[in-house]
């Protein structure tokens, strides 16, 4: 399971990438395996808030639909279209699956780094 340095982590599984005044998010190795072979993923619209901890999109897998709760709060600048037709591509690849781009966001102070994330998980088996 990979886990990058660059990224912030939440609880929930998602990781957040600071790049300038944008917040990219999406779900992490850990959570796309745990979730299973995704078959649908439904995504907010631009322009919507979102909120820490709050649902901000949902997955759909052959096991079940799993919500993705936001780890910042801010205002959803893009989301990634490519998703909608290829949601195979958070399995294949979730760091570079991103969900959305989120603009004047707060709360990343909070997310955990890479080996806080690691011990994370490492508790949860």
């Amino acid at each position: 399971m990979e886990i990058r340095e660059n990224l912030r982590y939440s609880e929930d599984h998602e990781w957040v990438l600071i790049e300038d005044d944008m917040a990219l998010v999406g779900i992490t190795d850990y959570a796309q395996s745990e979730l299973g072979d995704l078959v649908f993923v439904n995504l907010p619209e631009e322009g919507d808030e979102v909120v820490v901890g709050e649902a901000f999109a949902d997955v759909e897998s052959v096991k079940a639909v799993s919500d993705v709760l936001s780890p910042v709060n801010g205002t959803v600048a893009e989301i990634n279209e490519d998703l909608l037709d290829a949601p195979e591509h958070i399995n294949s690849d979730p760091y570079e699956a991103w969900f959305v781009k989120v603009q004047d966001f707060d709360g990343e102070k909070d997310l955990m780094s890479a080996a806080e994330y690691q011990a994370y998980i490492d508790g949860l088996s």
